[in-house]
Parts: structure tokens; sequence; C-alpha cells
């Protein structure tokens, strides 16, 4: 779940990063060369605007894998996340504060771009994608109670995730730096749907193999019922990863190098 949004989120990024320009001092010739082999030019007053980007972001698709460093993008295949920490408080039936470390997730580059659609005027930018399959593995601790069970651990964690659709509604403003204008990112609405799940946590209850093969058990065979208490808090997680990711490269290049007239 956690990899689903944050993939989605690198695609949206990818979209305002189509068009640096070569007179863009901040790029050396070298980078440039490279940047201009792999990008494909649009216009914000295309008509066509939403299925140039979107045709960019495809042509893009061979290089995510590598990452590319240039837009600060990083290696897609795995993705790797440092530390995601979620506290879900006493509402519903699940309380518990986690953490995830050293995250890698498997087959964000395996997308498949359903949509894309931007506003200019409203500053705006939707995003659908849908992805077959992605396997994630992190070092987890968590405590706290699941459907009124406690639960508490520390160790390895691996998901598995399928069929999963994912929509992101990136929202900004203009902001001026040194004279010239940049895309903010204000906010960052995600949702996700995921056809099937299924999760392992190793060292649950202080490595007691008993209780926590039966956790382990009791997750999976309700996982969409946990899934759905977890997934407001990790879309406002992943939504304020992204406002860092993205504002990194919006604040360093101007609007005009990133999406010219």
């Amino acid at each position: 779940m956690t990899s689903t949004s944050y993939s989605l989120c690198f695609l949206a990024l990818l979209i305002f990063t189509s068009n640096i320009r070569s007179e863009n001092e901040l790029i050396s010739h070298t980078q440039l060369k490279k940047l201009h082999n792999m990008l494909r030019t649009c216009h914000r007053s295309d008509p066509n605007l939403n299925d140039c980007l979107k045709k960019a972001i495809e042509d893009l698709r061979p290089y995510l894998a590598e990452g590319i460093p240039e837009l600060f993008i990083p290696s897609c295949e795995p993705l790797y996340i440092p530390e995601i920490v979620m506290n879900q408080g006493n509402k519903g039936s699940v309380s518990v504060q986690s953490i995830y470390r050293n995250i890698r997730v498997y087959g964000p580059s395996q997308f498949v771009l359903k949509s894309v659609k931007v506003d200019m005027e409203k500053e705006r930018l939707q995003i659908k994608v849908w992805l077959p399959f992605l396997h994630m593995t992190a070092n987890y601790s968590i405590e706290g109670r699941i459907l009124m069970l406690p639960i508490s651990g520390a160790g390895l964690s691996e998901g598995n995730y399928t069929n999963i659709a994912a929509n992101a509604l990136v929202q900004g403003n203009t902001i001026i730096v040194n004279g010239k204008k940049h895309f903010n990112v204000q906010d960052v609405a995600i949702d996700f749907q995921i056809g099937h799940a299924s999760i392992y946590l190793s060292d649950l209850f202080e490595g007691d193999s008993e209780l926590g093969e039966a956790m382990n058990t009791f997750l999976n065979d309700n996982w969409r019922h946990v899934a759905q208490e977890f997934k407001p808090i990790l879309e406002e997680t992943i939504g304020d990863l992204f406002k860092k990711f993205a504002n990194k490269l919006y604040h360093k290049y101007p609007i005009d190098d990133i999406l010219p007239i």
C-alpha cells in the first residue's frame, strides 16, 4: 500500500520534469545531452498537452529502473524509502504506532499510465495509474492493537500487492524565487484500491512463533479491513513525502524551464 502511493507520486513528478531546457546553467553539458536523448518536449500552450505529457512519461520508462539523478529521480527498481512513521490513534478498530525503515519496493516501473490531466490555470495535476504487482520489504517495529487484538514486534516485513489502481490529485501554486516563477506543491490527495494483499511480519511477540504465526494468519485473513483502517494515514504520510520530494526540484527550476510556453 505504501509503495503504491509513493510510486504514483513519483510519476506525478515526472510529468513536470519532462522539459528542462538547455539554457539552464544548473545542469552540465553532459547531463543535458543525456536528458535531451530521453525527454520529449511539451509546451503548456499545446491544446494536446495531456497527450504529450503521457507520451513523455512513457518515453522515460526505460530509464526508471536506474533512476535519473539529474532530475533527482531515484532508482525505481527497487524504489528505496529510508523511513515511514505511522501513528494510528484510537480511532476505529486499529490503534498502533509503527515505523518502517530501509523500505525497498519492487515493481513500480511496470506501471500502466491510464490518464494525465493538467489544468495550468488552476495549477492542478491529476494522474491515474494501474500497477499489476508490487513487492515490498522493510525493517519494522509495531506496538498497539489491531481489530481489538494486541500486536507487538520488531523484525523484517514483506508484502505482496496485486491489481493496484491509484489516483493522485496534486494542487499547487506559483511562488517567486530570484525573480522567476516556480511551481510549488501545496497539497496531494491520494486514493488507491488494491485487488489483493499478503503480508508477513517476522519476530512478532518477541519471537514467539506460535503467536506470531497466528497473528500473521489473522492479518492476511482480514487484510482488506486492516488496509481500510490504515488507508487515511498512509495517504497523508505519502502525500507529505511527495511534497518534499517534488518541491526539491520545483523550487530549483523555474516553470518556464520545466514546461515552456
